[in-house]
């Protein structure tokens, strides 16, 4: 069984300076809070995996992506940066080539 950082365990490793470069950990720590399969129904975010859910949003290319998990989408629950500023774009980057590389 995998073990997840979330709540303070997440917010010490990143408050520590150290630097999240696996977009996997990444996802695990910050974004599967809401693009978790099992939760993103009800967050009306595409889950990790759900192919016809992220294939509109892979439409769009890269950068847009990049630019929704950096600066959050208005008017949906997507938050700037999963809703951790203290991580960096290329941590957020990271993260969306994790949740793309899983969804294609």
């Amino acid at each position: 069984m995998k073990k997840i950082l979330t709540g303070s365990a997440a917010a010490m490793l990143l408050m520590s300076g150290a630097a999240l470069a696996d977009g996997k950990a990444i996802y695990d720590s910050v974004c599967s809070a809401c693009h978790n399969p099992a939760v993103a129904p009800t967050m009306k975010s595409p889950g990790l995996g759900d192919k016809a859910a992220w294939a509109p949003r892979i439409a769009k290319g890269m950068d847009a992506l990049y630019a929704s998990g950096i600066n959050g989408v208005p008017g949906t629950a997507m938050v700037a940066k999963g809703g951790n500023p203290s991580i960096s774009d290329d941590d957020v980057k990271a993260a969306v080539d994790y949740m793309v590389s899983q969804s294609k």
